[in-house]
């Protein structure tokens, strides 16, 4: 990342901040790691409170940025924790709903400013629904400014009381790192390791849980046993329903193969056809970005910002429809010409998205518009 000048003018200390995390999933946890390397290098002091787990994770420390251990729940000793690391912060940078939540006890009769990121929808129904919507509502209330990385995200902090709502500038994390080595060489090689010399691969990534959509995929997989050759759906990820999901595969004999958590995802869509992503809600999906930087055609479900995100670079199907999934994927595996067109789509949709120094920069205008000139020491 390129450094730019330091936040604090000549002569007064520099601004001191707190980020906030919970466990972080891996969109926002690879986010605050992005936007504490890039503050640091801009002269900004950064402390993040996160438990130990996310720290060995993402690396927080190895930006330059002080790391104190806050565990993720919400009980007395951790608020009371997280209230002495802001004791001394000009400003408090909160990710997500339930880090949100303990910012707002933690600097409960302070006058600090707070800054929120809701980078996901809460998902839960019923009691724990209705917990979280209360939570909603008082993060988004005690907030100073409220960011949501999509669209109605933002819609639904304004909805929830927020006085200040606005779309965050979220550029990828880890566009700096290099496209796997020689890709055409490493190809073949990955398809032959994954089963599917001489037959199209389209990979799925992200953890086995319901909201993924996986049940919905290995529906539409069962139209694709009549194509010839058969294509091989591969998932990345782990999570509680991967006994259900290879349960399915097995009686139904589908052409889908679970594979873990993987550290090699460039590699895996270098060598892919189709990506395929069929959650019921995403933000900025990362996998969605990844396969248009890597040039993979993408089929999608047209929920939350992804069509904002993706624009007419991808192939948007309604979630859960099975059917349509299945139909998008066989004609698309029949029509070099679009996949080629989706290719090019993807390279200049990809070009307008934010990158991580202008996420920062936008991060910073928030907190320069949030703190007063501070004396000199």
């Amino acid at each position: 990342m390129t450094p730019l000048s330091s936040n604090a003018p000549h002569g007064q200390p520099p601004l001191r901040t707190v980020q906030v995390l919970g466990g972080g999933n891996a969109g926002s946890g690879a986010h605050v790691r992005s936007l504490a390397e890039g503050l640091v290098a801009r002269g900004v002091r950064v402390t993040v409170c996160a438990p130990f787990e996310a720290d060995r994770a993402y690396g927080f420390t190895g930006t330059g940025a002080a790391h104190v251990h806050v565990p993720r729940s919400s009980d007395p000793a951790s608020v009371a924790a997280l209230r002495a690391a802001c004791a001394d912060a000009d400003l408090v940078h909160a990710h997500g709903l339930h880090a949100s939540f303990r910012a707002a006890l933690a600097l409960g009769g302070r006058s600090t400013p707070l800054v929120v990121t809701w980078h996901n929808r809460a998902r839960a129904e019923g009691a724990r629904g209705h917990l979280l919507r209360l939570l909603e509502r008082r993060v988004a209330k005690t907030a100073a400014v409220v960011l949501g990385t999509s669209s109605d995200l933002v819609d639904q902090a304004r909805r929830s009381g927020a006085r200040d709502a606005r779309l965050a500038a979220v550029g990828l994390p880890g566009q700096r790192r290099p496209a796997p080595e020689d890709p055409d060489r490493l190809r073949p090689k990955t398809r032959a390791e994954l089963g599917t010399t001489g037959r199209p691969l389209l990979i799925a990534v992200g953890s086995l849980e319901r909201h993924r959509g996986y049940g919905v995929l290995l529906d539409a997989a069962r139209a694709w046993r009549d194509l010839d050759p058969v294509p091989l759906v591969v998932v990345a990820g782990e999570g509680p329903l991967r006994a259900e999901l290879q349960r399915r595969i097995e009686d139904e004999r589908l052409p889908v193969r679970l594979i873990g958590r993987r550290e090699d995802v460039p590699e895996l869509l270098a060598a892919a056809d189709l990506a395929l992503l069929t959650s019921d809600w995403e933000s900025r999906s990362v996998l969605a970005q990844e396969a248009l930087h890597a040039q993979v055609p993408l089929v999608a479900t047209r929920v939350g910002g992804i069509p904002d995100l993706v624009g007419d670079a991808a192939e948007l199907v309604p979630y859960g429809d099975a059917d349509a999934l299945a139909a998008t994927v066989v004609r698309l595996l029949a029509d070099p010409a679009r996949r080629e067109l989706l290719r090019e789509r993807g390279v200049g949709q990809a070009a307008g998205w934010p990158t991580e120094d202008e996420t920062v920069a936008q991060v910073l205008s928030v907190y320069d518009e949030l703190t007063q000139p501070r004396p000199l020491a």
